[in-house]
């Protein structure tokens, strides 16, 4: 029933051949190549069709009031903690980074704070106020309950409204992938951090939902002749490092983590991503998906990427940032050619380690 419901066997073996090309060009068009294409040509398809983008210099991929919508729709729901799993335990890997390092924060900030995936992971022992800050006021209006003496302000992720050197820590977790200028929220991060102070944040990569957009895009190739984006384009690992330390961040700690869930199909994939405020809100999403189109991708989906049980899964690439902000107080390399030992010697230690046994 699944072969048929994407166009019969010959189909099926058209997605085989396609299996190994698929999550090539999803790595190199919808992760952070689309963004850095933009980027270099000044524009998008996505940045010209915005209406916020006409007379500006600024590139726009997403639409930013539609998110907000999206999140506070979510939010609203009568079990909003339902999907709330992903975030929650990303929330925890950020909190267990903040535990790694030995001090009390006496005031943080959370940037895309949600309702507060973080803070509750958090002690006061660790952090003694917290500032959360959402586009979403019905997130923060709901965040779950913490220790923690919590203020929450409605503001964008882009337009920070602190003074600089503020905050002693700043986390963020699940949030600038929304960004439109990412660069330009890395420095507001920067900006009001306190000399000394650190910024830890949590942000979807590039193979994030890899599975769903390769379904997507060959249903619509197989039944409406093209594609065009349902997932929002990414950030690559690569570039981050780069964009930290443009931002003036330094001792710079990125890392990357996969997450994968298993959901019964395709249907109840979307259906949580719709109740986590995921849902896809570039200028040049495609508004509606035809009801065959949806079938025949679901098929796909069971087809490509199904487990012997009957579930499919879905991948949730996580990338991981740790930066500071500059202080004296802080341990600086050693300058060139100031080494007392020659990396030529390492392949003597051996035989020095033996000799002083005998």
């Amino acid at each position: 029933m699944a072969a048929a419901g994407f166009g019969g066997a010959a189909a099926v073996g058209r997605v085989r051949v396609l299996r190994g090309v698929c999550r090539s060009v999803l790595r190199a068009g919808w992760g952070g190549g689309w963004r850095r294409l933009c980027a270099l040509s000044g524009g998008s398809a996505a940045a010209a069709s915005s209406p916020a983008s006409s007379g500006t210099s600024t590139l726009n991929l997403f639409d930013r009031r539609l998110k907000r919508k999206q999140k506070n729709w979510a939010a609203l729901q009568a079990e909003p903690a339902k999907c709330d799993y992903l975030r929650e335990e990303v929330g925890g890997r950020i909190a267990d980074r903040v535990f790694d390092i030995t001090r009390t924060f006496p005031l943080a900030l959370d940037v895309g704070s949600g309702r507060g995936y973080i803070a509750q992971h958090l002690t006061k022992e660790t952090v003694e106020k917290l500032i959360q800050v959402d586009i979403a006021e019905n997130a923060l209006k709901n965040a779950v309950e913490s220790e923690i003496p919590t203020v929450s302000v409605v503001a964008d992720e882009e337009f920070l409204p602190f003074k600089e050197d503020t905050f002693d820590l700043v986390v963020s977790s699940l949030s600038l992938h929304w960004v439109n200028d990412l660069p330009k929220a890395f420095r507001e991060i920067h900006q009001v951090l306190k000399p000394d102070g650190v910024f830890i944040g949590a942000m979807f990569g590039g193979d994030t939902l890899y599975e769903l957009r390769c379904s997507l895009q060959l249903a619509e190739l197989e039944r409406e002749g093209g594609f065009s984006p349902h997932v929002s384009p990414f950030t690559a690992v690569s570039d981050l490092g780069h964009l930290l330390s443009r931002a003036g961040f330094n001792t710079l700690t990125v890392d990357t983590d996969e997450i994968q869930v298993n959901y019964p199909g395709l249907f109840e994939v979307m259906e949580d991503l719709q109740g986590m405020g995921e849902s896809n809100c570039s200028w040049n999403r495609k508004p509606l998906l035809h009801r065959e189109t949806m079938l025949a991708a679901a098929a796909i989906y069971q087809e490509m990427y199904g487990n012997s049980d009957g579930s499919v899964p879905a991948t949730f690439q996580i990338y991981y940032m740790i930066g500071w902000k500059f202080h004296e107080s802080q341990a600086r390399p050693a300058q060139r050619g100031s080494a007392t030992v020659s990396l030529g010697d390492l392949a003597k230690i051996d035989a020095l380690l033996s000799r002083g046994k005998k």
